[in-house]
């Protein structure tokens, strides 16, 4: 018998551990597809989220974050002096009626990238983009419901390389999280019900409840409906699908999950909104009427004319919608509508249904009503999840019709590029994404609106760090606070509006593109510094001859 030494094993175990290693991840892809799709968007979104300017919306609102730990703190309740509207923060007039769960929940991983050495600003749209790519996770795991996981993973891709979402991943901390959230408390919802019809809390009596889910369903719906007064339209859209699967009304009350399920989301949502503690019912009320108007005065460049937001037509709606996904988008989503109820029987008919009143009545609401609209349909973002699910349905069926994997890797990638070139091509501005329908951005230049967040301000304003000398002066048309942000401390930032008679010769002037502000000073003056992209400008820094 041949002596083996002791080490020799070492390699053939090794080799075992790494084979055994490799199936675990292989069996992991193939049971959860979509974790190829996540950990690619991570790697991109690590790689580029420094890149994005703070938005208009943003400083404030993340002021109105850390002023909310006044209410949080255990110490000031028993002060004797406790007043909640000290939670509401610098722009309480305009903040606190929204919902802040959202900010409550972020701040714990905000707070952790800050320690790591992360700025405010870079903190926030690194956190905001794991927010996305959460709802990016509920998205295919609805989508799995009523197709393959191959279909339902395309969905996802599909919905991921929207440029118009792709944009508003970083920068959005109110309509990129509610529709997160409002997909988990749809997901969950569902899914409470589905326990329901497997027999797990069939029995009134029993007390074998299905815990986990009803926590799930009540964080999500209780979170959405905090940050946005639309969110109890989840509930409404689960309660819908219990009727789909058979469940009566009477019987659905006679059960203390259901009541525990809407108990826990009132407390939740309460609990993450200081607002409410005002009085829970009249604040409530008071915040349903006013959002269901949505009241601005901002002006609106739609169609070459300026609008103010509460008087935009009511073609509004429809020709962003159509303008602002990519080509193939609306293909899919026409032939996964046809195929879905085609293929469907009368149960699933009535399930499709619910995803179409999901999006139709939240449309047919626009349209009829009429709310003030600004910011393209940023608001309405959450809308858009149904029509990608149909979209799954036509993915569905091509991919039954290709019988070689490389066919159907080789299709999606290619109707996937019409987002994903223009990703690339307009970073850090992805959100002012127009189609080709639409003559693209720079087609649609001076007569919609592109740049209306002012991101822009940070590459403009690093561009000038680099150029100007000490006590150079910047004067900001509006919002010169997000200027300021980006600012070398030799550069004094002033408000144009408030300041303008201060103005010296060899001062630099920035102003952004929206509603075409740059044509009102200065008009003919060369700029000294331009931000574009695709033909369409959005920031531009001049000096005062």
């Amino acid at each position: 018998m041949k002596w083996q030494s002791p080490c020799s094993s070492r390699r053939p175990l090794r080799s075992i551990l790494w084979t055994a290693a490799e199936f675990s991840i292989l069996k992991i892809i193939r049971e959860y597809p979509i974790l190829i799709l996540l950990v690619i968007n991570l790697i991109i979104g690590l790689m580029t989220f420094r890149s994005y300017g703070l938005a208009w919306d943003e400083p404030l609102f993340y002021d109105y974050g850390e002023a909310l730990k006044y209410a949080y703190t255990p110490a000031n309740w028993f002060s004797g002096d406790f007043d909640v509207t000290q939670s509401f923060g610098s722009s309480g007039s305009d903040h606190a009626n929204r919902g802040p769960a959202y900010l409550l929940v972020a701040m714990p991983l905000v707070s952790f990238l800050k320690w790591l050495g992360l700025d405010s600003a870079s903190a926030w749209h690194l956190t905001n983009f794991l927010t996305f790519n959460l709802g990016i996770y509920l998205l295919y795991r609805l989508a799995s419901k009523w197709m393959s996981k191959e279909s339902a993973l395309a969905v996802a891709a599909l919905f991921t390389t929207q440029p118009l979402l792709w944009g508003h991943a970083f920068i959005n901390p109110k309509d990129i999280p509610f529709l997160t959230f409002f997909l988990g408390a749809v997901v969950f919802g569902f899914e409470l019900i589905d326990a329901w019809n497997s027999n797990q809390f069939a029995n009134p009596q029993s007390t074998n409840l299905p815990i986990t889910k009803i926590l799930l369903a009540s964080f999500f719906l209780g979170i959405a409906t905090s940050i946005r007064i639309l969110g109890p339209l989840a509930a409404v859209l689960t309660v819908l699908y219990a009727l789909v699967q058979g469940i009566k009304i009477p019987e659905l009350l006679k059960r203390p999950a259901i009541w525990l399920y809407a108990g826990l989301s009132l407390f939740i949502m309460s609990a993450s909104w200081p607002y409410l503690w005002l009085n829970l019912l009249q604040k409530f009320a008071e915040v349903f009427v006013f959002m269901s108007d949505n009241p601005t005065q901002l002006n609106v460049l739609f169609a070459g004319e300026n609008y103010q937001a509460g008087e935009i037509p009511r073609r509004y709606f429809p020709v962003l919608l159509s303008y602002t996904l990519t080509e193939p988008t609306y293909l899919l989503i026409a032939l996964g509508i046809f195929f879905g109820f085609w293929k469907s029987d009368n149960k699933k008919r009535l399930t499709l249904g619910i995803l179409l009143f999901w999006f139709g009545i939240l449309f047919a609401y626009i349209l009829l009503k009429r709310p003030a609209m600004y910011d393209g349909y940023r608001h309405f973002l959450f809308i858009l999840p149904p029509l990608f699910i149909f979209a799954g349905f036509a993915f569905d069926v091509l991919f039954n019709w290709l019988k070689q994997s490389w066919q159907r890797i080789v299709v999606t990638i290619v109707v996937l590029a019409f987002g994903i070139l223009p990703i690339v091509q307009m970073h850090p501005y992805q959100y002012t994404y127009y189609n080709n329908f639409a003559g693209g951005v720079g087609g649609v230049f001076r007569e919609y609106e592109t740049e209306y967040w002012l991101t822009c301000y940070r590459e403009a304003v690093l561009s000038l760090n680099q150029l100007t000398d000490e006590g150079a002066q910047l004067f900001v048309r509006r919002e010169p606070y997000i200027a300021a942000y980006y600012a070398d401390s030799n550069i004094t930032v002033r408000d144009f509006r408030a300041e303008q008679k201060d103005m010296q010769p060899g001062d630099y002037y920035l102003v952004n593109t929206r509603s075409n502000e740059d044509l009102k000073f200065l008009r003919d003056e060369p700029a000294v510094i331009e931000v574009s992209r695709q033909g369409a400008t959005y920031c531009i820094i001049k000096q005062i001859p």
